[in-house]
């Protein structure tokens, strides 16, 4: 069979989740214990391997029992008082905190100490680990809105200040810009700040040019990845035979069937040892079945 399968050499892990896992993994090779809060990276197969490895996942509960160890923060960031916390338990925070991540909450910070009395306005998802320490710069006040539709809970007759996740749509922040531009009172400041990360929005048109050159696309990735959720949109909208998977257990050989090129692609979650995975077990059966 000649099947051709390409890896997407655009996907894989972005600039802030290699510098965690590198963080993590120096730590662990001195042979110590590291707690890692939250998932270090929403790839479950990459969070078992660093398991191993000795790397434990806890909770924000958990962390208010823990007192004089090392915790390493993810790239996601933290409001304020989880490092209130460390400080009060003598723990030691390896801050891998991305530094756009920071560079946001940062400009967040500074801007609702300027205007405490506006709209400040993040367009993120709700609950996030990041939009939570976005959030957490403001004192609660924020406003999260996830979707081009709730911008309709916002009091135009207010200055707005608007913010973004940096994983969110390019696209869908321009169109809730417009919006708001049309709709603000004459009285009121409208101000918004582009903070959507470019290495995960330039993806968007990769991974479209890239699902459009195949067969069948295989799109690799945790399903509690909001990124990667994103992308495999994405996918499918360009490439209709596109299916989202967590590891290569769950390739069908039924997908395979009539396909000369397959696509594999992933989040900035996922990792390339585990697309490389996910080729070599369709290589594997491909053989199998030319033999059989």
């Amino acid at each position: 069979m000649n099947m051709q399968i390409e890896i997407d050499s655009g996907s894989g892990f972005c600039f802030g989740v290699t510098t965690a896992i590198s963080k993590a993994e120096e730590e662990l090779a001195k042979g110590k214990i590291l707690y890692c809060l939250g998932d270090i990276v929403h790839n479950g197969m990459e969070c078992e391997r660093l398991h191993r490895m000795g790397l434990v996942t806890i909770n924000h509960a958990d962390l208010k029992t823990l007192h004089g160890v090392k915790v390493l923060l993810r790239a996601h960031g933290e409001p304020p008082e989880t490092y209130a916390l460390a400080r009060e338990n003598a723990i030691e925070v390896i801050d891998a905190t991305c530094p756009v991540v920071l560079q946001l909450q940062r400009r967040i910070k500074s801007q609702c100490n300027q205007n405490p009395e506006a709209q400040l306005v993040i367009f993120g998802k709700p609950g996030h680990a990041e939009v939570l320490g976005l959030v957490g710069q403001t004192n609660g006040k924020a406003i999260v809105i996830d979707h081009f539709e709730d911008v309709m809970k916002l009091d135009f007759s207010r200055d707005i200040y608007l913010f973004s996740q940096t994983t969110k749509s390019l696209d869908e922040f321009h169109r809730i810009i417009e919006y708001i531009q049309q709709n603000i009172s004459s009285n009121a400041v409208f101000r918004s700040f582009d903070t959507i990360c470019r290495q995960v929005a330039n993806r968007m048109p990769n991974v479209s040019r890239f699902a459009s050159r195949h067969d069948l696309v295989l799109f690799v990735c945790g399903r509690k990845s909001s990124n990667g959720k994103v992308l495999f949109d994405e996918c499918l909208r360009v490439n209709p035979n596109s299916h989202l998977i967590e590891g290569p257990e769950e390739i069908q050989p039924a997908w395979l069937k009539n396909v000369n090129t397959v696509g594999i692609c992933g989040a900035t979650s996922t990792p390339k040892w585990l697309m490389e995975q996910c080729r070599d077990a369709i290589m594997s059966s491909s053989s199998t079945a030319a033999t059989d």
